[in-house]
C-alpha cells in the first residue's frame, strides 16, 4: 500500500491564481484540493492521504460534516515548509512507521524503500482509475521515480469546440514518441533518490519561456549538475522545440523532436537524480489538467460538468469502473 502525498502550498515557486492559492479556489461545489482527497479515496493502492500546506486552511476545508463523511481513509495535515522540496522531503518523514509530529529520517531498508504518491491539490478531473494505472505501472517499472504522461489525444475534449465553446490547450513535451503533458502523478522512492534537492528547480523552471532563463538553467545542468554535454543537448532541443509548438509552427517542432527520444531524456534525468528515472504514459488524461491560469479556471467553471462526466467515462472505457466505491456523504460513520 502507498500513502499519497498532495502538495497544496502556497510558497516560493506557487503560482497564485486571482490572488488566491488555487488549491482553495471552488470548482463544482468544492475546492480544488477536496477534488483531489476524494478522488484518492476509491484508489485501492493508496492507504492514506498526507496533505501538506496552510495546515488551518486545510483543516477548515476538511472540517464540514458532509465532506468528512467522504473521506474514509486516514487523513493528515501537515502545516507547509518552505518550498516544494521541503513540503514533499518533510511529509516524507512524517508519514515513516513510528515517526512523530517532527517526523524522523529514514534509517532502515523498509524506510528507504518506502514509495510515496505525489501529486498537486489542483487537479479537478483527476480519476481514480488514472491514478490507479500509473500506480501500478510505477510498481512494475521498479524504478526509483516515475513520473505520469498523458497524450495529446487523450487531452483533446479538453480543447476548445468547432462549435465555439471555450477549451484549454497544454503545453507539451515533444518527443520522437509523440507530443506529450507531463500528468502530475509521480511514484517516488524519496530516500533511494540521492539528488532529490533537484526537483525543486524543475518544478520552479516548468514555466520557463524566455530563452535567457532557459540558458541559465542549461548551464546549471552542464556544470554544477554535471549532466554533461549530452543532457545539455537534449535539454536544449526540448526547449526549442516546446517554443516552435506554442508560435504555431507544429512542422519544425515536428522536424526537431525526431531527435528527442524519450529513452533519452529518461536517462539524463536518472543521471542528474542520481536515481532510476522512467516517464509512464496513461491514457486517461485528466490528471494532467491543472489550474494554473485565471482564463483556465474560467473556462473549467463553465464547462466543468461536462468535462467531469467526460473524463469519468473515458477512464471507465480504459480501465473499468474504480476499484473502490465511491463514499458518500450519508455515510457518517465512516468518516476519519
Amino acid at each position: 500500500m502507498i500513502p499519497a502525498v498532495v502538495t497544496a502550498g502556497d510558497r516560493r515557486a506557487a503560482k497564485a491564481v486571482y490572488g488566491e492559492s488555487k488549491v482553495y479556489l471552488e470548482l463544482g461545489g468544492l475546492p480544488l484540493v477536496a477534488h483531489v482527497v476524494l478522488a484518492l479515496q476509491q484508489v485501492p493502492e493508496v492507504s492514506e492521504v498526507w496533505v501538506v500546506g496552510d495546515a488551518k486552511r486545510l483543516e477548515g476545508v476538511f472540517e464540514g460534516r458532509e465532506l468528512r463523511a467522504r473521506v474514509v481513509k486516514p487523513l493528515h495535515i501537515v502545516p507547509q515548509f518552505r518550498n516544494l522540496y521541503e513540503n514533499a522531503w518533510e511529509t516524507f518523514r512524517r508519514l515513516l512507521p513510528g515517526a512523530g509530529p517532527e517526523g524522523r529520517d529514514p534509517v532502515s531498508e523498509a524506510d528507504l524503500d518506502q514509495r510515496v504518491l505525489y501529486l498537486p491539490g489542483d487537479l479537478p478531473f483527476a480519476t481514480p482509475q488514472e491514478i490507479s494505472a500509473f500506480i501500478r505501472q510505477g510498481l512494475a517499472n521498479g524504478c526509483v521515480y516515475s513520473v505520469g504522461l498523458a497524450t495529446d489525444e487523450s487531452l483533446q475534449e479538453f480543447y476548445p469546440t468547432e462549435d465555439g465553446r471555450p477549451g484549454i490547450r497544454m503545453a507539451y513535451f515533444n518527443f520522437r514518441e509523440g507530443r506529450i503533458r507531463q500528468n502530475n502523478l509521480h511514484l517516488v522512492q524519496p530516500a533511494r533518490l540521492l539528488n532529490r534537492g533537484y526537483i525543486e528547480k524543475m518544478y520552479e523552471a516548468r514555466h520557463q519561456r524566455e530563452m535567457w532563463d532557459i540558458v541559465k538553467l542549461a548551464w546549471e545542468l552542464l556544470w554544477l549538475e554535471q549532466g554533461g554535454f549530452t543532457v545539455l543537448y537534449y535539454f536544449l532541443l526540448l526547449h526549442i522545440a516546446g517554443v516552435a509548438d506554442r508560435w504555431g509552427l507544429p512542422g519544425l517542432a515536428d522536424v526537431i523532436r525526431k531527435w528527442i527520444p524519450q529513452a533519452r531524456i529518461e536517462k539524463g534525468c536518472s543521471l542528474l537524480l542520481a536515481g532510476s528515472f522512467k516517464m509512464e504514459v496513461c491514457e486517461a488524461g485528466g490528471c494532467a489538467i491543472d489550474i494554473d491560469q485565471e482564463e483556465d479556471l474560467d473556462i473549467a467553471r463553465v464547462r466543468f460538468d461536462e468535462w467531469k462526466k467526460a473524463q469519468a467515462a473515458r477512464a471507465e472505457r480504459l480501465y473499468g469502473p474504480p476499484a473502490l466505491p465511491a463514499p458518500r456523504a450519508a455515510a457518517e460513520g465512516q468518516a476519519r
